[in-house]
């Protein structure tokens, strides 16, 4: 048995209770409100379910991250950022990121990004937690990711593309961003073999945490995520 959320309490249960089998499930109910949304990523669980099930809460251990010093950039991609042939900006289109990343051809196996989801999401982007980082190529946007940031603390939630490395331009633009006021890591809650091409690492929970702590007590310009663009070349 996990242990059920109430609307009116935002308390969560200690991360140690996490199930191992499904790895880290938490507990489930709850609501998308943006105090609670915000409350969870502060402590390290997000919300994964889908269509038709009731909202769960995970706190997975290990935990994948990517090192920003780290980011792996492989031969092929070097070219393409050489070319110089895509355009970034961050927060310009966060709606259209959203819901790109709902509908990306590639989710064979359908969405968690459900039109909840995509509600609360845009709620907390509203309220200057939820951030996009857009790519372009011919004023056509082309890829991107999403996720919630506190203070310096980011955790990525999903990506798109529909030009050839254009979510790894993404990635990477955000890695520079972050890396602009020293922090570490990007959380990338749970290992995939493209993030894992990416350079993302597993740490164990209690890693995690501290590293997340660190971020979170960043001291951050509040015009940080503003809208702009931004570039990746030299």
């Amino acid at each position: 048995m996990i242990p059920q959320l109430h609307p009116e309490n935002l308390a969560f249960p200690p991360l140690s209770q996490a199930l191992r089998e499904p790895n880290g499930l938490l507990a489930f109910g709850g609501d998308l409100s943006p105090k609670r949304l915000v409350h969870a990523y502060r402590h390290g669980i997000f919300p994964w379910f889908n269509q038709g099930d009731p909202i769960l809460w995970w706190s997975p251990d290990p935990r994948a991250i990517i090192p920003v010093d780290d980011i792996k950039i492989n031969r092929t991609l070097r070219k393409v950022v050489n070319r110089q042939t895509f355009t970034i900006s961050v927060n310009r289109e966060f709606t259209r990121v959203l819901k790109l990343c709902a509908d990306a051809p590639f989710r064979k196996e359908g969405t968690w990004i459900t039109d909840p989801m995509v509600a609360a999401y845009t709620r907390l982007h509203q309220q200057g937690y939820a951030h996009s980082i857009e790519v372009w190529q011919e004023n056509e946007l082309v890829g991107g990711l999403y996720g919630v940031a506190i203070n310096g603390f980011f955790s990525g939630e999903s990506m798109f593309y529909k030009r050839s490395n254009a979510s790894k331009i993404a990635l990477l633009a955000l890695a520079k961003l972050l890396k602009e006021i020293d922090v570490a890591f990007i959380d990338c809650q749970i290992l995939n073999p493209f993030l894992q091409e990416m350079g993302a690492i597993e740490i164990s929970r209690q890693a995690f945490v501290k590293l997340k702590e660190t971020a979170i007590n960043k001291v951050i310009a509040h015009d940080f995520w503003q809208q702009r663009t931004l570039t990746i070349y030299e």
